[in-house]
């Protein structure tokens, strides 16, 4: 059975990229456009790994990343922040509220393909 990543980012084109590359490698792909959209969208099925955008209208991915641990089916889900943030006080921020990982845009496929099969476990 296909291992289940959410991407949530505002930028359509961005879960797009990213939606492709994850497909092409047997995932299967869950969108959301800010974390209030990927919050409602946790309903308790099994997520492998959340991919979440820092700047989102809405709810930011840090605060998403906080919100989605408190759940407990999502308490130990490893969750990466893919942003155009760099600055070591909001790298911080997202290790404080769960993130595992960071990478930045722009970003080339297989650098993010590396960090994801790092977090989703066999």
């Amino acid at each position: 059975m296909a291992k289940t990543i959410m991407i949530v980012d505002d930028s359509a084109s961005i879960r797009q990229v990213v939606g492709i590359a994850l497909k092409s490698a047997g995932y299967d792909v869950l969108e959301a456009c800010d974390g209030k959209d990927a919050l409602s969208k946790l309903t308790g099925q099994k997520i492998h790994l959340i991919i979440t955008d820092v700047n989102m209208p809405n709810m930011d991915g840090i605060t998403f990343v906080t919100e989605a641990k408190k759940l407990p089916q999502y308490k130990f889900t490893p969750m990466m922040m893919l942003t155009t943030e760099a600055g070591t006080d909001k790298k911080m921020a997202g290790k404080a509220a769960g993130a595992k990982a960071w990478l930045t845009k722009p970003f080339q496929p297989p650098t993010l393909m590396a960090a994801v099969s790092k977090l989703v476990l066999p």
